[in-house]
């Protein structure tokens, strides 16, 4: 018989393991109860190395959590940042930023020694929650009721289920004015006319749905909300729907900024999103980088880039990665453009190719998906057209269906172990990449008449630099501070007693010289958060 002081803990500790079993059997993504739940347990089970905090709450009523995985003081060690669900359709994006931090933490813990991770699992709940609901539909706002077809009403044209199967998918009206036809290659598909090749449209397409206010536009003004990947100060499109009253307006958006602008020892922020700028680095332009707002990202950031893709695509082995480079307003372009950190983004995971017989792949991205989708078995990636009534429509014919929502963005839930774990094997080669500064070549000199000379090198021994060419640009970043601390018997003839530098880069040293009066000991120390400091107490001669 169990001890009376025994019996709670046992059962919390089956409870325990019994929840283990049921998120090792799970078989879909995580809804925001699931996923709080998973990062709960994380942090349980590893109190010593994590903190976890509750940013804010959305309007929907949704908690933002930061989970922090360090060793001792978080803020002691450079850090990477890691922020997903920045958009409503990638609910890969938590899931994977979920299971990096349960892979770092059971099986790579000693990273933590020289490195800290701030990971931000969820930026979107309430748009995530729009894949686990009755109705299944994208939608990339938060809760905030919003006018998005200013015309003085509220959500007065959300989107239909006409077929009542869950889901909203298209719809494709035949009509001679109509600027679509059917794709040879599959006619599932609907693809603009060519006029150059004497093609002539024959069906009008739109969302599922019925204009309920009568304006000509379908589905334009549902439950819109704020989409927190368009609310960002870098090229923010002022009074589109979706952008908010100004930039950084939401509680989200607001409280990730403070956070991030907070924490001095962040040098690499890597968004789990749409842009891709992993597979696919970006590009320098002359006339974009000599802008006085600047639209191109800088000469050597873009070698960084390069250099930092390659590795991505050798650690990852994915290939024909989609060009996705930010749309104006999304947090990725703003960690760059606008933070000066080394910026890095990846949706993780995107449809491969797939050959046929005559090892062609199909041109047209929806035919490769469904070949995909048929070659993994996926029996639901396509809602078969169904011929219904619509009311719009009296005197034509109108069918509902088309490529299910979120399958084409994000792989079946089986595949996240191996994406995580291929994502985390890159995450800590870019940790062991990360800058480092140490005290090099320390000289000390007699040169008479109680002067010493004092020479040293300072040393940045990781492979990137310790500032973006952005980051030394905007001013922003704390500059690597190399100083002397001396009594007030010591006096400096020669050199500064601090001295700020803008950059090192990777493998590289700058080199410091002083000539000092005096006798006793001097402090010398070099550093700053983002880099890791180093010092040396020296003895004048």
């Amino acid at each position: 018989m169990l001890h009376k002081k025994r019996v709670i803990p046992f059962f919390l500790g089956m409870l325990f393991c019994f929840s283990t079993v049921n998120i090792s059997a799970q078989s879909d993504y995580s809804n925001y109860s699931k996923l709080t739940q998973k990062i709960k347990n994380l942090q349980r089970t590893n109190s010593s190395n994590t903190n976890l905090e509750e940013l804010t709450t959305t309007v929907g009523g949704h908690k933002i959590w930061a989970l922090t995985l360090s060793k001792g003081d978080a803020k002691d060690k450079p850090a990477i940042a890691i922020v997903s669900g920045v958009d409503g359709a990638h609910i890969l994006g938590p899931e994977m930023a979920v299971t990096i931090a349960e892979n770092i933490l059971k099986n790579h813990a000693d990273v933590l020694e020289k490195t800290t991770f701030y990971i931000f699992p969820n930026m979107s709940p309430n748009a995530t929650e729009n894949y686990f609901s009755k109705l299944k539909h994208y939608n990339n706002g938060n809760a905030k009721n919003t006018d998005d077809d200013r015309d003085g009403e509220i959500n007065e044209d959300p989107f239909d289920d006409l077929n009542n199967d869950g889901l909203i998918t298209m719809m494709r009206v035949k009509d001679v004015t109509g600027d679509f036809i059917k794709l040879k290659e599959d006619d599932r598909i609907l693809v603009k006319a060519d006029k150059n090749k004497g093609e002539i449209g024959t069906y009008k397409v739109f969302t599922e749905g019925i204009d309920n206010d009568k304006d000509g536009t379908y589905n334009e003004d549902g439950k819109g909300g704020i989409a927190f990947n368009k609310n960002f100060s870098f090229g923010y499109n002022y009074f589109k729907p979706g952008v908010g009253e100004h930039p950084v307006s939401e509680n989200e958006s607001r409280a990730l900024l403070e956070f991030l602008y907070n924490q001095w020892n962040i040098y690499a922020i890597i968004t789990l999103g749409p842009e891709n700028n992993l597979s696919n680095p970006l590009k320098y332009n002359a006339s974009g980088a000599r802008k006085r707002v600047v639209t191109s990202v800088l000469k050597e950031d873009a070698a960084l880039n390069k250099f930092l893709s390659d590795k991505y695509n050798t650690i990852t082995g994915t290939k024909d990665a989609p060009v996705s480079n930010g749309k104006g307003g999304d947090f990725f372009q703003w960690s760059y453009f606008h933070f000066g950190k080394l910026a890095l983004s990846t949706p993780g995971w995107w449809v491969p190719k797939v050959k046929d017989s005559a090892k062609k792949s199909a041109k047209n991205k929806y035919v490769n998906y469904l070949n995909w989708a048929k070659k993994e078995n996926i029996s639901n990636a396509f809602v078969d057209w169904k011929t219904i009534n619509h009311p719009d429509f009296p005197n034509q014919k109108v069918e509902v269906g088309g490529i299910a929502p979120y399958k084409m963005v994000n792989p079946p839930f089986k595949m996240v172990a191996d994406i995580s774990k291929k994502h985390t094997d890159f995450i800590l080669e870019l940790a062991k990449m990360q800058p480092n500064i140490t005290l090099q070549n320390v000289s000390i000199e007699s040169v008479g008449n109680d002067l010493t000379r004092i020479s040293v090198d300072v040393h940045n021994s990781g492979i990137l630099p310790t500032h973006t060419e952005m980051g030394s640009r905007s001013r922003w970043l704390r500059k690597i501070k190399v100083a002397l601390t001396l009594t007030k018997s010591q006096e400096i003839i020669s050199g500064k007693e601090i001295e700020l530098v803008n950059n090192i880069d990777g493998d590289s040293s700058k080199k410091f010289s002083w000539l000092i009066k005096g006798k006793g000991n001097v402090k010398l120390e070099a550093g700053t958060s983002h880099t890791g400091s180093d010092s040396a107490t020296i003895k004048l001669k």
